[in-house]
This record gives structure tokens, C-alpha cells and sequence, in this order.
């Protein structure tokens, strides 16, 4: 059975979409508190800007476009992203086999990205814009490799969509088109591509893709860069000077064996031997898949060295390292196709096959138990907050003409309850973001604290509230428990009704 279904892209395909049914299945069947990126979609959705804040707007216009067909619901959440992820499978697989000559091989490269934690677990969980990213990642591996073995117009014009798709998801995806690009260099038999007509075309489509949020940046720059250098600089744990670099070095190397040991570790015991004698193989497109991810990688080592960065997260490696899957396939077939070698992949293949519905077993066992059996685990997660709980409590006796949140995690659930009711957060630059002053009826103000159990009000939502013109007059609390849990732990909101209108 598993032969048949990686016997060639297509039935893999139809394997795969099978799996995400599963996951939005399973996500629409827990409960519908929504997860940070989420609830940051879910309010964002009310909105078409050009940018948002520390992401690129590529996943929030999406979202937003399918939101003002459908309106919000956790069907609407849930779908695309599975279909962008479906996306990212099935271009991996199409580049896979514009490099492989085994269609079977091009297959299990696809399968093989569930093996990838970034992206068969944590894309899955939790993440938006990253999904986006990898979206964009594989579908400009196709493009390139297609177009350095059979140019077209259509294959330079997929590269620039590509870019320009990448560049408005994470802005570190701009390594990847810059490390194909020096990566060809040394390969005569491609360099002519780099000098080719239709590679301007290409790169109209990228910016004609990227000018709306380009426009935008250099006015926004520091909300846009301030969060993920804050993240990355890691002031408050990492000393200055050389020791700041030595655990930024540090923090890229761990990042690194964390994206790669798996699958390099489950590939080694799958095919033993072969794997070791696979590694000495070369060709062309082997050389230049080496020097894109040693490029990429040495991007990351200059961030760390005149960015000061000093904690370097798994997630940010995957433009530069999502190839690796077929870099080690097309070693391993590289290898087999050497009669000197005498390699022979059935075996290591069969022995390899029945690992990736195992991952997807495992993985939709830990979406389902980090929800449902939280009390066991002992930390609970957004998810288990009971928001539709509060709504019930709150709403039970009147129904609030507008929302203010405190948060973003508080905003989009929010959203969520009340789709036909907006939710605003204080100063959040919006167009048509409707005004206190004008509200008709009651106003539902409310927030979560620094603490599960403790939702005080933070000074800086209090004051931007009055900035707002809204004085709130009575601070309550609702407290209720965790959901699917002991019964012991509870998660606390602050909130306050008040009358729409000036004051």
C-alpha cells in the first residue's frame, strides 16, 4: 500500500490531502479558543492594509480576502492554512522532481517535509506568516529548478512570483533568492540563466508583488523591525561583545542541529550504509544546493556578527534549509545511479516508507492531546482558555455594540464570538476602525493580565483608554476554569461595561 501511494507524485498527493482534511477536522472538533497567530489573523481580518506591524501583510491579505466572502468562523481559519500547507508539499514535490530522475524518490521528498519539525508540527500548531514562508519557499525551488534545467518563460516568471510572495511573508526568506543567485555562479553550464532576458520580467512581477508593503515600510520601519530584534538581540539575557557573539554562534548551531537531525538521523537508519557511502556523491545540482544552504547559513553568522543577534530561533532557518530533504534524496540517487557503487535504494526505501504515516499519526496525536489531555501535561495552553464561556456569561443579559481588547490573543477570540460586532484595540491603525464616540449602546471593554490568574488592568491599557475618551467606571472579573482540565486551575479576564459616546 505505502509503495503505491509514493510510487508517484500525484498519488502522494491525494495521500497528503487526505492527512490535511484530518488536521482541519481535527481543529475544527477542539475547542475554538483560538491559538496567538490565530486570534492575531482573526482581528487583523477586519482590516486591508499594507502592513500590520513585525510580519509581512501576505498571510493577514489572504485571511482578509476570504474573511469579507465568508466572514469569520474557525472553518475560515483553519482551511487555508491547511491549503497553504497542502501547497508547500505538493511544489516540494514538484521540485523534488525536476531534480530527481525516481518519481518514487520525488514522492517520499514530499512526504519526507512532515519529518521536518518546523514544518510537520509546529506549522500545524500554531504558526501563519511561517506557513506562508514555506509556501513560498517550495514554490521557488520548483521555479529555479526547473528553470535551470529547462527555462522558460513560465519558470522565470514562477520564480518572481515566488519572491515577491516570499518576501511579504517573512522578510528572511530575501536570503534564499540571494543564495540561488551566488550559488550558480561557479556552474558554466548555468551562469547563462542569471544573464537571461526573461529574468527581468521575473523581477517586475516581484516588485510589482511587493510595492504595496514596500511603500509602506520605510514609515513604519521600527514597528515593523523593532519585535524581531528584540527577539533576536536578546538584550536582557546576553552580555555585549565577544560573549554576545559566542552565544549568538551558539544559538544558530543548536538551531541548526535542531531543523536537521531528525530527518537526517531517520534517512541514516533507513538506508544505513548507502547513507554513509551517499554522502561522497556529487553533481552540479548537488554543488549548488551545498552552496545555497552554506550561503544561507553564513547570512545568519553575519546577523550575528554586525546585527548583534544572539538568539537565533529553528523557525527562521527554513528558507535556507528546506531543501535539505532533497539534497539528501538526490545524494542517495546520485549515488545509486554510480554503477562503481553498487547501490541499491529498494531496501533502504521500504525500510523508510512506513515512517511518514507514523509522523502523521504522532503528530495529530499531539494536537489532540496537548488540548484534551492538558491536565496530565500539567501546562496548559491558549486553547484551553474558556472564551466562549466568558461570552456566555457576558453577553447573557446584553449584547455589547463594540468591543475593546486589551490584546490582540483577546481581540481575535473576541472576533471570533461576535463576528458581525467590531472589536478594536486603542490606536491600532485601522481605516474605518469605528470610534468610541460614535458606539450606540453598550461598549464591552475588556483584557487579560500579565498572569493567568491575575487580570489586572496593564497602566499602559488603562491610559491608552483614556486617551480614547473611555473611563471605565467598574473593574470586574470573571474567573472560570481551564478547559478539559483538573477543575484546580483557572484563567481570569478583567472587564468593564460602559456606555458608547463622549464623555
Amino acid at each position: 500500500m505505502l509503495k503505491r501511494i509514493t510510487k508517484s507524485i500525484t498519488s502522494a498527493s491525494i495521500f497528503l490531502a487526505a492527512y490535511f482534511l484530518l488536521n482541519i477536522a481535527l481543529r475544527i472538533a477542539l475547542p475554538h479558543t483560538l491559538d496567538l497567530d490565530e486570534a492575531e489573523q482573526s482581528f487583523y481580518s477586519q482590516y486591508l492594509l499594507a502592513g500590520y506591524g513585525p510580519q509581512p501583510p501576505f498571510y493577514n491579505w489572504i485571511q482578509y480576502a476570504i474573511v469579507s466572502v465568508t466572514g469569520i468562523s474557525m472553518w475560515v481559519l483553519s482551511v487555508p492554512k491547511n491549503i497553504i500547507l497542502f501547497g508547500c508539499y505538493l511544489f516540494y514535490g514538484l521540485a523534488a522532481r525536476e531534480v530527481l530522475k525516481s518519481r518514487s524518490l520525488a514522492a517520499v521528498a514530499m512526504l519526507s517535509l512532515i519529518t521536518l519539525p518546523q514544518v510537520g508540527l509546529m506549522a500545524q500548531r500554531e504558526l501563519t506568516h511561517t506557513v506562508a514562508l514555506l509556501f513560498a519557499t517550495s514554490l521557488f525551488l520548483f521555479g529555479f529548478f526547473r528553470t535551470l534545467r529547462q527555462p522558460t518563460i513560465g519558470s522565470y516568471l514562477l520564480i518572481g512570483i515566488a519572491t515577491g510572495i516570499g518576501l511579504i511573508s517573512k522578510y528572511n526568506f530575501a536570503i534564499l533568492p540571494f543564495a540561488a543567485l551566488i550559488a550558480v555562479l561557479p556552474e558554466r553550464e548555468w551562469r547563462s540563466r542569471l544573464i537571461d532576458w526573461r529574468l527581468l520580467p521575473a523581477a517586475v512581477l516581484a516588485i510589482l508583488i511587493v510595492l504595496p508593503h514596500a511603500l509602506w515600510l520605510p514609515d513604519n520601519l521600527a514597528s515593523a523591525s523593532a519585535p524581531t530584534l528584540e527577539r533576536m538581540t536578546a538584550e536582557h539575557l546576553a552580555p555585549a561583545g565577544l560573549p554576545r557573539i559566542g552565544q549568538g554562534l551558539l544559538s544558530l548551531i543548536i538551531a541548526v542541529l535542531g531543523f536537521v537531525a531528525l530527518p537526517i538521523v531517520l534517512i541514516a537508519a533507513a538506508f544505513r550504509r548507502d547513507f554513509l557511502r551517499a554522502l561522497s556523491s556529487s553533481s552540479p545540482m548537488i554543488r549548488v544546493i551545498e552552496r545555497m544552504m552554506i550561503i544561507s547559513l553564513l547570512a545568519f553568522v553575519g546577523v550575528v556578527l554586525f546585527a548583534g543577534a544572539s538568539d537565533i530561533h529553528e523557525r527562521w532557518l527554513d528558507p535556507c534549509l528546506l531543501v535539505l530533504l532533497i539534497y539528501l534524496f538526490l545524494k542517495l540517487e546520485t549515488a545509486g545511479l554510480d554503477l562503481s557503487a553498487g547501490l541499491d535504494l529498494s531496501a533502504g526505501l521500504a525500510r523508510f516508507r512506513p515512517v511518514l504515516p507514523v509522523f502523521m499519526v504522532v503528530i495529530l496525536s499531539i494536537l489532540l492531546f496537548r488540548i484534551v489531555g492538558i491536565q496530565y501535561i500539567g501546562t496548559y495552553t491558549r486553547t484551553n482558555v474558556p472564551f466562549s464561556g466568558y461570552v456566555a456569561e457576558l453577553t447573557a443579559t446584553r449584547k455589547p455594540v463594540l468591543i475593546v481588547a486589551g490584546t490582540k490573543f483577546v481581540a481575535g477570540n473576541m472576533r471570533l464570538e461576535f463576528p458581525d460586532v467590531p472589536v478594536v484595540i486603542p490606536f491600532f491603525p485601522g481605516p474605518g476602525v469605528p470610534e468610541y464616540a460614535d458606539a450606540k449602546g453598550p461598549v464591552l471593554v475588556i483584557w487579560r493580565g500579565e498572569t493567568a490568574d491575575d487580570p489586572t488592568i496593564s497602566p499602559g491599557f488603562a491610559n491608552d483608554l483614556v486617551k480614547s475618551g473611555i473611563h471605565l467606571q467598574e473593574l470586574k472579573t470573571l474567573t472560570l476554569p481551564y478547559l478539559f482540565g483538573d477543575g484546580k486551575r483557572s484563567f481570569s479576564i478583567g472587564y468593564s461595561w460602559v456606555e458608547g459616546g463622549a464623555k
